[in-house]
C-alpha cells in the first residue's frame, strides 16, 4: 500500500490574503506555531509563501541599504522582501503544492529539492487550499505499527517457506537462502520501498554470487582467453 498524501496531512492550512500586514503574518505564524503561511486569492488558491526566512531579511537591516546597478538577482529578490510590508511583497512565488492523492515519498522528495519545511495541499479539480503538509507529517509515517508493515512486506512476491521477516522499531530482518546474490539484492530494495521501513538488515544467503562478472582478456586474434 502506497502511503498518500492524504493519509498524513493536516487538515487545517494557515492562510493569509494579500493585503496581510506584516505584524499579522508575523502573528499569525506565533499564534499557530507554523513556520510559512500561504498566500491565498479570493478562490482560496495559494498565489505564493511567507515564511520566517522572508521575514528574517527585515531584521537583518537588508530594507536600510539602497539598491545597485550590480546586484545578483537574487540580491535583488532578497532587497524586494526585506523592504515589504504586505504579505504580496514578502511572498516566495510560486507557490510550491501537492494534491492529496501525491504518493507521500514524491512529497518528501519535494520538500527536499525545494528546501522547504511545508506544502500546502490543494485540491487537483478547482485548485484551492485543503489542507498543508508539515515535515513532522512526512516523518509520521515512520510511526506505522510493526504489524501493519510485516503485512505488506508479506504481500510481497517472498515465499514465506523460504524467508522469515521480523521487524523492530521500523528495522526489518530478512532472513532465507536464494539462488543468486542479485536475487536477495531486488528482494532487499523491495522492502527498502515499503512506506515506514527504516533500514533494512539482510541475512539472506545464495547459493552463487553473480553480482561481479568477471570478463576473461582477449587474444591477439579477439577471441576470448579461456
Amino acid at each position: 500500500m502506497s502511503v498518500e498524501v492524504r493519509d498524513v496531512m493536516g487538515r487545517v492550512a494557515i492562510a493569509v490574503t494579500p493585503e496581510a500586514p506584516f505584524i499579522e503574518i508575523v502573528e499569525a505564524m506565533r499564534r499557530y506555531a507554523v513556520g510559512a503561511v500561504a498566500v491565498i486569492d479570493a478562490e482560496r488558491r495559494p498565489m505564493g509563501i511567507v515564511s520566517e526566512d522572508d521575514l528574517i531579511l527585515k531584521e537583518a537591516d537588508l530594507a536600510r541599504h539602497s539598491t545597485s546597478m550590480y546586484e545578483t538577482r537574487n540580491q535583488g529578490e532578497m532587497h524586494r522582501k526585506a523592504t515589504g510590508v504586505i504579505a504580496r511583497e514578502l511572498m516566495t512565488t510560486p507557490a510550491i503544492t501537492v494534491t492529496p492523492g501525491r504518493p507521500l515519498r514524491e512529497a518528501a522528495r519535494l520538500m527536499h529539492d525545494k528546501r522547504v519545511k511545508q506544502l500546502p495541499v490543494v485540491d487537483p479539480a478547482t485548485g484551492r487550499i485543503v489542507g498543508t503538509l508539515h515535515c513532522a507529517d512526512v516523518l509520521r509515517v515512520f510511526l506505522r505499527p510493526a504489524e501493519e508493515l510485516l503485512t505488506e512486506i508479506r504481500d510481497l512476491p517472498l515465499d514465506p517457506e523460504t524467508f522469515t521477516v521480523e521487524v523492530n522499531k521500523g528495522v526489518v530482518t530478512i532472513a532465507g537462502r536464494v539462488k543468486r546474490a542479485s536475487e536477495a539484492l531486488q528482494i532487499v530494495e523491495q522492502i527498502y520501498r515499503v512506506e515506514g521501513v527504516v533500514d533494512v538488515v539482510s541475512q539472506i544467503t545464495a547459493d552463487m554470487d553473480d553480482r561481479l562478472q568477471i570478463i576473461p582478456p582477449l587474444r591477439e586474434d579477439g577471441a576470448p582467453r579461456l
